[in-house]
């Protein structure tokens, strides 16, 4: 009798086991259809009001950076315009606002075709993007490309000075608590290489990234926020997150881009090349301040992909570059430990983390070699 109140009480606990099973997957379908039809009813009311705004019929959509990015491309009969409807409408607001102000002094992004409540409207700068471009190209055509790129990003620069943007837009990363949580990331290093060097000075990295915000950038400038036209003309786009600071943070954008082909010590000669002395720097203390902020900026780059690589696992490079998605690939996290051991070693503040970063770059290079995942670490 206990026997079979027991196998009772079991098959109890069974039922009801499979039972919620069965009541998780149903709400997570459910989920699933809910988020369908809130893209369904995101992409209706965009075309709706595309074809109100522009007074012709959407023939066909596309999404160029996937179906849950906040821009669509919408194709009419005569041409194409790129649609966004982003969560945040004060930053759709504000990125409109740029777009017309930058818009009359250079040609290098996008131009505004309006703004209809939260739907931002703009031209279509190409389908030709640069962090897939640039891989179809020989090592003479990938620098021309990133020549090209930096030589926007000043043009750029040098058009939100003329139209005094400096006086209007919000400073960025200005806070203690914002730079203090930038140099101690560096402690994410120590897993996969030695400790932190003791004679790293926190305190003086901290200074020396408390610059004020003085010149518009663009931020965000990874390679696959730029495209080419069918003249081969590039231009940047995605200026959700503009605001202030010093300015080298877009360079640090650009070459700290995990999926970014260019070596290190190339980049600074096309730096060089580029550089425009209007921005108010001198080219050495220009490119040291670049140093020691890329430094750091790599250090966020390779804390974003071991968090993805351990949630997701590791994705294909062709996948990354694709949907410009994070560099989950063991030879991206190792392209970006490169990155910051060179510009490290840069400056005195930073050169005591160059180890670390070429301590990790072995680490992921063992990775590779033996095929490991990151999601049991």
């Amino acid at each position: 009798m206990c026997r079979c109140c027991g196998r009772i009480a079991l098959h109890a606990i069974d039922r009801g086991t499979r039972g919620r099973r069965l009541s998780l997957l149903g709400r997570r379908e459910g989920a699933k259809a809910m988020e369908a039809t809130g893209k369904s009813e995101r992409l209706n009311r965009i075309v709706d009001t595309a074809r109100v705004h522009f007074g012709r019929p959407v023939c066909k959509v596309t999404a160029p950076g996937g179906e849950n990015r906040s821009s669509f491309r919408l194709h009419f009969d005569d041409m194409d315009v790129i649609a966004t409807l982003r969560p945040n409408v004060r930053r759709t607001h504000l990125e409109a606002f740029v777009l017309e102000r930058l818009r009359a002094h250079c040609d290098d992004l996008p131009e505004c075709l309006g703004v209809v409540g939260e739907v931002l409207f703009q031209s279509d700068v190409g389908g030709r993007r640069l962090n897939q471009e640039i891989m179809r190209h020989t090592e003479t055509g990938r620098l021309d490309l990133a020549a090209q790129a930096a030589a926007a990003i000043f043009r750029i620069h040098s058009a939100a000075r003329r139209a005094d943007l400096h006086q209007m837009l919000p400073h960025l990363g200005g806070s203690e608590t914002w730079i203090s949580n930038l140099v101690a990331a560096v402690d994410s290093l120590q897993p996969y290489s030695m400790g932190i060097d003791a004679r790293f000075d926190r305190a003086a990295a901290a200074e020396r990234l408390a610059c004020p915000g003085g010149q518009f950038v663009k931020w965000d400038c990874r390679s696959g926020n730029a495209a080419l036209d069918r003249a081969g003309r590039l231009r940047w786009f995605d200026f959700e997150y503009c605001g202030l600071r010093h300015g080298a943070e877009d360079f640090a954008w650009l070459i700290g881009d995990e999926a970014w082909p260019i070596a290190p010590d190339q980049m600074v000669d096309v730096m060089i090349d580029a550089f425009d002395p209007g921005c108010g720097h001198r080219i050495d203390t220009y490119l040291d301040y670049l140093s020691v902020y890329l430094t750091f900026h790599c250090v966020q780059r390779f804390k974003l992909i071991v968090k993805e690589a351990r949630t997701r696992g590791w994705l294909s490079k062709a996948r990354v570059r694709k949907y410009d998605d994070a560099g989950v690939h063991p030879e991206f996290a190792m392209q970006i430990c490169s990155v910051g051991a060179y510009f490290a070693a840069q400056s005195p503040v930073t050169a005591p983390l160059a180890r670390n970063f070429e301590g990790a770059v072995d680490s992921f290079r063992e990775i590779l070699r033996e095929g490991r995942s990151l999601k049991s670490a």
